[in-house]
């Protein structure tokens, strides 16, 4: 096993430094959301319950990367009671034809350095549903803390799980079929990022092939070894929810598992920086996501 690296950014990043880090293909693909469905390649992608559309405009600073306009698009997936609201973005230009699933935080799938994440990722390429988590209930900024272990509480962990795979098989049945991938990534943030470690877990490569954990928190370590796919677990050695320790344990355990600890760094650092050298370090673990993305599946496909 690799042992756990720890991650000091440099004072300055020259343009060669980052050459390693490889921007997305170039592939012939394209979903233009309208009211009720989305085309590509002549196929069409039914949303049963389509909200409302926008397209961003995504700026991103890191010099090599060639972002383009992401569309994105409010959703349900099933029906009834059992629906699940979720988000879409994916890149207009550039596409490389490939999903990822983004598991939220507590602040849920609606927060904006949530949204602001998928929208980056779109811009490198990707398809990417953000599912909502916790059934329109997230913890919110106003809420006192002295609740926030009620809150957890009633959370039903078994439902959030099943609805995992209920995002993963829908993203299954409608990319699959129109061709556009085959394999999957998922990517998780704190309460999604532990959670990520049970859902690759259960599904041993079936449908995903390669995850990324930022400061899993609640992580359970005994199901580790049930991981088959290459796993990045990113986080900073000053963060008191998530231990090192424990990303040792499951580095130990999962074939395949590389861990980065950015050294100083503490929790939500790389999609919720707070301070400029939260803004280097969180560009450093963005390009590193982007790199294990992209050589787990682009590159195998």
């Amino acid at each position: 096993m690799e042992s756990v690296l720890l991650y000091t950014a440099p004072a300055t990043t020259s343009s060669s430094s980052r050459e390693t880090f490889l921007p997305p293909l170039d592939a012939p693909f394209h979903l233009p959301f309208s009211r009720s469905y989305v085309k590509c390649w002549g196929f069409s992608l039914s949303f049963r319950k389509p909200r409302k559309c926008k397209v961003f405009s995504c700026n991103v600073k890191v010099e090599d990367e060639a972002c383009e306009l992401v569309n994105g698009v409010e959703l349900s997936i099933e029906d009834g009671v059992d629906s699940i609201d979720a988000y879409l973005c994916n890149a207009v230009k550039n596409n490389n034809g490939t999903g990822i699933l983004l598991l939220s935080d507590i602040f849920g799938y609606e927060d904006s350095f949530t949204r602001d994440f998928a929208y980056r990722v779109a811009c490198n390429g990707y398809n990417v549903l953000v599912p909502d988590l916790f059934r329109g209930n997230p913890w919110g900024k106003d809420k006192p803390q002295a609740s926030f272990e009620q809150w957890c509480g009633s959370l039903d962990k078994q439902r959030v799980v099943r609805d995992i795979f209920t995002s993963t098989k829908w993203m299954v049945n409608e990319f699959v079929a129109a061709g556009i991938s085959k394999k999957f990534g998922v990517i998780g943030f704190c309460f999604g990022g532990g959670l990520l470690i049970d859902i690759l877990a259960q599904d041993q490569g079936s449908q995903f092939g390669v995850g990324i954990s930022f400061y899993g928190t609640r992580i359970d370590v005994s199901v580790a070894s049930k991981i088959k796919v290459p796993l990045l677990l990113i986080a900073g050695d000053n963060d008191s929810l998530c231990s090192v320790n424990v990303l040792k344990e499951v580095e130990e355990n999962a074939n395949g598992c590389k861990v980065v600890v950015f050294e100083g760094r503490g929790h939500g650092f790389a999609h919720r920086p707070q301070s400029l050298d939260d803004d280097k370090d969180a560009e450093e673990a963005f390009l590193m996501m982007r790199n294990w993305l992209h050589d787990g599946l682009v590159s195998e496909n």
